[in-house]
This record gives structure tokens, C-alpha cells and sequence, in this order.
């Protein structure tokens, strides 16, 4: 796994383009996977698939012709889905799109403007310091066009058509816990269920998607088919010595809930078990309300929650073999108990609509399968890829469409994200006004 993830870190990847093809061709020297093409423009719930990205080259030069920042010697530099430009500017321009992390000096953030044409570059503070008001040459070699979103997919045919989906995301370039890990140990459990399969009660389902945007293409694409998937965990950050971090599904009393906080309690070891929250990575998407899959979150480090995240330091020093191993063993033994336990057990479905007897504060989410695009909207922030986790006021519009199934009364999502109601009244207003939320 630790090989692995060393021939893929240098990839520059994003949400669409060659490096996610050059990722998903390597994995499958080790499985076979089926590759999927989805075309620029094509509809997807609320969002549409957009346009391809790839870059050759990206840098800022200064007066003596030195690149002081080189998209080729690492490429976090870039801002990721950064538009072509090619001119001389002064300093006080180009600062305008430059991105750093003051409190980690050392360290280049990781930045995406996947909806929004812009350009920019991410650097370290102390770089960043030593620039002088002068003129800087910007150079960015790269390609928006009508193309293409890829996605691999593989299965495992068991004795059942019930499915176990393992997910990950494919989009992060040079980031190691917080995708690549995901990536190496999705495509080690999908070796070692391949040469076992003839033992398997469940078919297994993994998919390497990008983030956000493949979840919702896959689930648009694969709604009919949905009904089978049992379990399923979306797999990140992984690769750390951290203690393990559970994120439950949306209901909390799934089977894999309670598989993996037993398993977790029984290792002995330190660890943390979370309810669901809105935010984080692909299970915000499969637990929209929509569809609300039993499907839960394994980490060590939660993302968000080390400093390494989303920066130059999340790098082939910060996760080890030992992580690696300890994050596998730790998934085969889980599937084991999900084998072990087939017959026994079947997950509770709870999609009625509360029937509003008292006059309580009752929302309905008009745009249920999967959240919403909020940027088209003005809603959500223009980069991506912040550290320090969303705005509070995105944080309540997520919050709001998550849990406005026409069961969870607004008193009860308070409760559940700690936002006070007459505050979330507001944040409801304004999904209102945007056609994505009513009053029932």
C-alpha cells in the first residue's frame, strides 16, 4: 500500500482530467477496474458536471528570472482548476491571488476554485515574506474544455446481490492521509475480496470517485440500483497513527453502526465515535435525506482535525506503514463481522413524513438527493479547500437541508447542531427564497 501511494503522490489530480485517468490506470494494475466517462454538461441532480481540467505548467518569476513559486516542484502551488494567464504584473496584484496559512509558515496550502474562473497560486508564509514590490511574470499553462468526468468502479460478485460499498475520492493532488490512503487501502481490500469471493455472502461495490461531485454523478447515474447497498463506509485519512475516528450514518442505529463501535470498544484502543453531521467528505451525500444509505465515515485523524490537512505537509512523512497496516486489519475485521452476521441482520428504514399535530416548526427539503449546489447560488465560499472547515452560515444551510425530511422538527436539528433556532429561521428564509426549502 505504502508503494503505492509513493507512485501516485506526485500526481497532479483534480475532480476531472488526465490525473485522475493516470491514478485510476495504475490502480488497475492492481484490480480491474471499469472506467467511466461522464460528459461535460450532462445533468446531475442539481449540479452539472463541468468542464474538464488539466495543466502542464504553472509559475511566478521575478525580475531576475528565478521562479520563486514552480508548479513542478510540487503542485499545491497551483490553485487547483486555475484558469491559463500569461502577463507581468506588480506585487500588489499579484498578492491578490496568492494563498497561504500564516500560523503554519512552513507549509503550502492546498486550494480549489472548481466553479468559479480564477487563477491563483498557494505558496508557504515564509515564501511569501521574502517577496519584493517588484514585477513577477505568471505563467499557468492550463485547459478548461468540453470534456469529461472519470470514475472507477469495481465489484466483487458474493453469494448475494446485497451490496457493501467502499468509497473513495480521487481528486487530491500530493495529499497523503487525506485521500491517498483511502485510495491504497480501498484497492488492497478489493485484491484480498477478489481472491476470497467464493466465500463472500455480500457482493462488494468500491468506487474511486472525486469528491463531491462523483458521489452525486455515480448516485444520479446509479438511483434504480441503490436499494441494494446494506452497508458501505466512505474510507479517508487513513494512513496516520492516530487513534480511529467513527462517523456513524445519518440514523445512527444502523448495523455498521453498531459493528464498528463494538469492534472499536472491543480493540481496547482509544477512540472517538461521532454522530452524523452534514459536513465532511462523500457521506454527506449518500445520507442526504434522499437517500439516506446506511453508510459511515472511518478515519484516524479526522480531516479537519490535524494539522497536516489540506497542506504540503499531509505528505509521504506524515502516514506510515504501520498506520496503513493497522487501518487494513481493522476494515478486514469488520467485513469479517458483517459476513459473519449476514443472516441475522437487517437495517430499520425510517422515511415517514411527521404528521404536525403541536404547530412545530417543520421544514421540507424541495431538493432532497444529494445537497444542493449551493455556489450557483451564492450560497457557499468561491475556494475550496479550507482548513479551518466551512462558514457557520453554510454549516446551517447544510445543516437545514439535511435534516428537513418533513420528520425532524426545527427544535430537533437545534438540538442536533447546536445553532440556536431563531437563527437557523433565518438561514431557512433565504433556502426558502432560493426554492430549496419550504414550511410544511
Amino acid at each position: 500500500m505504502f508503494d503505492l501511494m509513493t507512485r501516485l503522490f506526485p500526481i497532479c489530480r483534480s475532480i476531472t482530467g488526465n490525473g485522475v485517468r493516470e491514478t485510476l490506470k495504475i490502480i488497475s494494475e492492481h484490480i480491474q477496474l471499469e472506467v467511466h466517462e461522464i460528459k461535460s454538461g450532462k445533468k446531475v441532480f442539481d449540479w452539472i458536471v463541468p468542464m474538464e481540467w488539466n495543466i502542464n505548467d504553472a509559475y511566478v518569476k521575478n525580475e531576475k528570472g528565478e521562479k520563486i513559486i514552480d508548479f513542478k516542484k510540487s503542485n499545491l502551488h497551483i490553485l487547483n482548476y486555475s484558469i491559463p494567464i500569461n502577463k507581468k504584473i506588480k506585487l500588489d496584484e499579484l498578492k491578490k491571488h496568492l494563498h497561504t496559512i500564516p500560523e503554519q509558515p512552513d507549509d503550502i496550502p492546498y486550494k480549489t476554485s472548481y466553479y468559479n474562473k480564477q487563477w491563483g497560486f498557494c505558496l508557504s508564509h515564509n515564501e511569501f515574506s521574502k517577496l519584493n514590490d517588484e514585477y513577477y511574470e505568471v505563467f499557468i499553462d492550463s485547459e478548461l474544455k468540453n470534456g469529461s468526468l472519470t470514475y472507477g468502479e469495481y465489484f466483487i460478485e458474493g453469494k448475494s446481490k446485497k451490496e457493501i460499498l467502499f468509497t473513495c475520492y480521487v481528486c487530491h493532488p500530493s495529499l497523503c492521509n487525506d485521500n491517498l490512503s483511502g485510495v491504497v487501502i480501498s484497492t488492497a481490500l478489493a485484491e484480498i475480496l477478489t481472491k476470497n469471493k467464493k466465500e463472500m455472502n455480500y457482493s462488494y461495490r468500491f468506487l474511486f470517485i472525486p469528491e463531491t461531485i462523483g458521489a452525486i454523478t455515480w448516485l444520479s447515474i446509479n438511483e434504480k440500483n441503490i436499494e441494494k447497498i446494506e452497508h458501505g463506509l466512505v474510507l479517508t485519512c487513513l494512513g496516520d497513527e492516530g487513534n480511529f475516528t467513527y462517523k456513524k450514518t445519518r440514523d445512527g442505529n444502523n448495523i455498521i453502526d453498531n459493528i464498528i463501535q463494538k469492534k472499536l470498544i472491543k480493540s481496547n484502543q482509544k477512540h472517538t465515535v461521532k454522530n452524523f453531521f452534514p459536513t465532511g467528505s462523500d457521506e454527506r451525500q449518500f445520507c442526504s435525506p434522499g437517500f439516506n444509505l446506511p453508510i459511515g465515515s472511518l478515519t484516524r485523524s479526522m480531516y479537519g482535525e490535524f494539522k497536516e490537512y489540506h497542506t504540503s505537509a499531509d505528505n509521504l512523512s506524515f502516514v506510515s506503514k504501520d498506520g496503513l497496516k493497522g487501518s487494513f486489519e481493522t476494515l478486514v475485521e469488520i467485513i469479517i463481522e458483517l459476513e459473519n452476521n449476514f443472516k441475522e441482520f437487517k437495517n430499520k428504514k425510517n422515511n415517514k413524513i411527521k404528521k404536525n399535530n403541536n404547530n412545530e416548526v417543520i421544514y421540507l427539503n424541495l431538493n432532497p438527493k444529494c445537497e444542493p449546489q449551493l455556489g450557483k447560488r451564492g450560497l457557499y465560499h468561491t475556494i475550496g479547500g479550507p482548513k479551518d472547515g466551512i462558514s457557520p452560515n453554510i454549516e446551517a444551510f447544510l445543516w437545514l437541508l439535511n435534516f428537513s425530511d418533513g420528520d425532524y422538527t426545527l427544535a430537533e436539528i437545534s438540538k442536533k447542531c447546536q445553532i440556536p433556532e431563531n437563527e437557523l429561521i433565518k438561514y431557512a428564509e433565504i433556502l426558502i427564497e432560493n426554492k430549496l426549502l419550504k414550511k410544511i
